[in-house]
């Protein structure tokens, strides 16, 4: 099988752009990918790499060479999936990605019901706000909010989950003692308090605008934005999930309402190779399944 040894090493380095990421994503060491790579150059007596110490890039040779490359990887990956999915139950590890408090909220429930059912499955969930490069560090699936145009890989395949309303809110004692906006120009007469953005999402005149806000309380968590709303200390812009119980009970008063964005949906978004596992399609159903019954998700 020597004839096989560095093509996961030589796609990994690839993907990764360099050595130390592709070990990370193997869960090797960086001077075995090297060995590895070396030993697939001496083979083909050909180099695949330009290396620096600051960059790994491919050589016109390595391009062509990794082309080839991921056909074998699709081929062999659509293998493993035809004898995995002879058996209907699903198994085998699983990479998830999502922002912190949602995948919390929502995705971690729905991935433990899926392990008690399933105890074949080994999940690995990654809870993290910061951008991920799936391909590069080998997640299955990630969880995303907002626009699907917003989503800078292009090679990632998009399943829509659910709905995802925004609201600009206050308390009734804020309205009270600042006024109520009656245009988004009126926001710069109010104390807003700002999360993860101080740039607002609205509807004007069909179009998606951006509204700098700006205020004395700032906080990069949505619960606590929430409190503070809650507490009377100015407007909020939350999605749906975080207020609709407010709203509903009054302590909250939805404003604005023709001028918010409807729908920063919430998306499901996997590797082009992971979109026919049955594993993948499990947990994208389970989730729109979840998520279509929670009642922060009712109007």
């Amino acid at each position: 099988m020597e004839r096989w040894q560095g093509l996961e090493e030589f796609v990994a380095v690839a993907d990764c752009g360099g050595f130390n990421g592709a070990a990370r994503r193997l869960g090797v060491s960086a001077s075995h990918v090297s060995r590895q790579i070396q030993a697939l150059e001496a083979r083909l007596q050909t180099r695949l790499f330009h290396r620096s110490t600051r960059i790994v890039r491919l050589t016109e040779a390595g391009q062509a060479f990794l082309h080839h490359c991921r056909q074998l990887q699709d081929g062999y990956d659509e293998a493993l999936r035809s004898v995995m999915d002879l058996d209907q139950t699903p198994a085998g590890p699983l990479r998830i990605t999502c922002a912190v408090v949602y995948g919390e909220r929502f995705v971690v429930p729905v991935l433990n019901g899926l392990v008690a059912e399933y105890p074949r499955l080994q999940v690995s969930l990654d809870l993290d706000n910061a951008p991920r490069d799936l391909v590069g560090e080998g997640f299955d699936l990630a969880v995303r909010l907002g626009g699907q145009g917003g989503f800078a890989d292009a090679r990632l395949v998009a399943s829509r989950l659910a709905p995802r309303r925004l609201f600009l809110c206050a308390a009734p004692a804020y309205l009270a003692r600042a006024g109520t906006p009656a245009s988004l120009a009126d926001l710069a007469a109010h104390n807003c308090l700002v999360g993860s953005s101080d740039l607002w999402a609205f509807v004007q005149d069909g179009r998606e605008t951006s509204v700098r806000v700006r205020g004395n309380w700032r906080c990069n968590s949505g619960q606590a934005v929430l409190d503070a709303a809650l507490h009377g200390l100015g407007l909020c812009q939350l999605p749906d999930y975080y207020v609709q119980p407010h709203l509903r009970s009054g302590a909250l008063v939805a404003l604005l309402p023709g001028l918010q964005v409807q729908d920063h949906a919430v998306w499901a978004l996997c590797p082009p190779r992971r979109q026919h596992s049955a594993k993948i399609r499990l947990v994208i159903e389970r989730l729109r399944s979840y998520l279509e019954a929670r009642p922060e998700y009712q109007t």
